[in-house]
């Protein structure tokens, strides 16, 4: 059985936790113990330790997540009806790809049981195994990634944190939809990564971008299946990470931020958090990045694409060669562009879509501009 891969949550988180008052968290979660393994029908939220680094050179320290867990679960919860499991660690395997095949495993089947995955790494390639846990889903992935790379390799090179990206692009099968970068800093990536990602038509944000309006961030996370974020894309000063000295980077509270938009989004069903040192102070930032998340998810609205657009004002806006569909949600005042069916036998989606926008794309389209993510969303229909 696939929960078979994971090893219970250790006794002396255990013992930390009985320590704890019945109004803290880890008070309130399930947790897998060597007597007993949560009912997964019975939650909704399932937090999965995977102690693997080997394919991260920047690490000096083996993973260890007893100190992420101390932080997290001595906050106190909101007022969140959601139901919490400690699911324990995947360890690392005889070889890497077997780590990857438990964790694939693990994730697909909660996944499928409608459970959202809150993965803690280890190094970022992990996200691979996340994205191919999707494979069994019959469906295409949205990816969101926050960090100040793109991750693109060589295409024959071993995939590894920092280059995982172009194994999930060219590998079969390929079920990538779309790819967004959140936080990316230039100096780090060539021009012709950067050329790359325009060519083929992912979306990308620099840091300055979204620290001047981090509201740009909220329509991204509303589309996305997948969440990954890299700890590396948050300064020193707020991550606490003095191994790999980072100067620039989202702060403390932007980073949560982000994290509570990935939380809100009806979409979102796998969210992880990678690439740290196994400190005690980055201990700090990990733990409530996860408590932001939940608490987004604890205020999800369950509107499009699970509600119906029947009861969504809509919106014309006549351009000279087009005519863009907007819809608003009564609900939310949160807005949605319609990408229309093309039926030439080549796109990947089968049907009329919505796409998360701003009030700010539907003003410009109204000042007779397209919006590039509607544009780019319509190239790769096509394709």
């Amino acid at each position: 059985m696939e929960f078979d891969f994971l090893e219970p949550v250790n006794d002396g988180i255990l013992k930390f936790i009985s320590s704890l008052s019945s109004q803290e968290l880890g008070s309130k979660i399930v947790l897998h113990t060597q007597d007993q393994f949560p009912d997964i029908s019975k939650i909704t939220i399932a937090i999965v330790g995977v102690l693997e680094d080997r394919r991260n050179s920047n690490v000096i320290n083996e993973v260890n997540l007893n100190a992420v867990r101390k932080k997290l679960y001595n906050m106190f919860p909101g007022n969140w009806d959601a139901s919490i499991a400690d699911l324990g660690d995947i360890l690392a395997g005889d070889s890497v790809e077997d780590t990857y095949f438990a964790l694939k495993k693990v994730t697909s089947t909660l996944i499928k049981n409608k459970v959202i995955p809150i993965v803690i790494g280890g190094s970022q390639d992990l996200t691979y195994a996340l994205y191919r846990a999707y494979d069994d889903l019959e469906q295409m992935v949205n990816m969101v990634a926050v960090d100040n790379k793109f991750d693109f390799g060589k295409e024959n090179e071993t995939v590894s944190a920092n280059s995982y990206l172009t194994k999930i692009i060219i590998d079969e099968p390929n079920n990538l939809f779309n790819y967004c970068n959140i936080g990316y800093q230039t100096y780090y990536n060539s021009q012709e990564e950067i050329d790359l990602i325009e060519k083929l038509f992912f979306d990308a944000y620099r840091l300055g971008e979204i620290s001047n309006k981090i509201a740009l961030a909220e329509p991204v996370f509303r589309d996305a299946d997948l969440v990954s974020i890299d700890l590396n894309s948050v300064k020193s000063s707020a991550s606490a990470n003095m191994v790999s000295f980072e100067p620039n980077g989202f702060n403390g509270k932007e980073i949560c931020s982000l994290a509570r938009y990935a939380g809100i989004s009806d979409k979102v069903s796998c969210f992880g958090v990678f690439n740290h040192n196994s400190t005690a102070p980055e201990a700090g930032i990990i733990a409530q990045i996860v408590w932001y998340f939940i608490e987004g998810y604890h205020y999800r609205s369950k509107e499009y694409p699970f509600g119906s657009r029947a009861t969504y004002l809509k919106y014309i806006v006549p351009l000279e060669d087009e005519e863009l569909v907007f819809y608003k949600s009564d609900k939310t005042d949160r807005w949605w562009i319609e990408i229309p069916f093309e039926s030439n036998g080549h796109n990947k989606l089968k049907r009329n879509t919505l796409l998360p926008c701003s009030y700010d794309e539907y003003l410009s389209a109204c000042n007779q501009e397209l919006p590039e993510r509607w544009w780019k969303a319509q190239r790769k229909n096509a394709l």
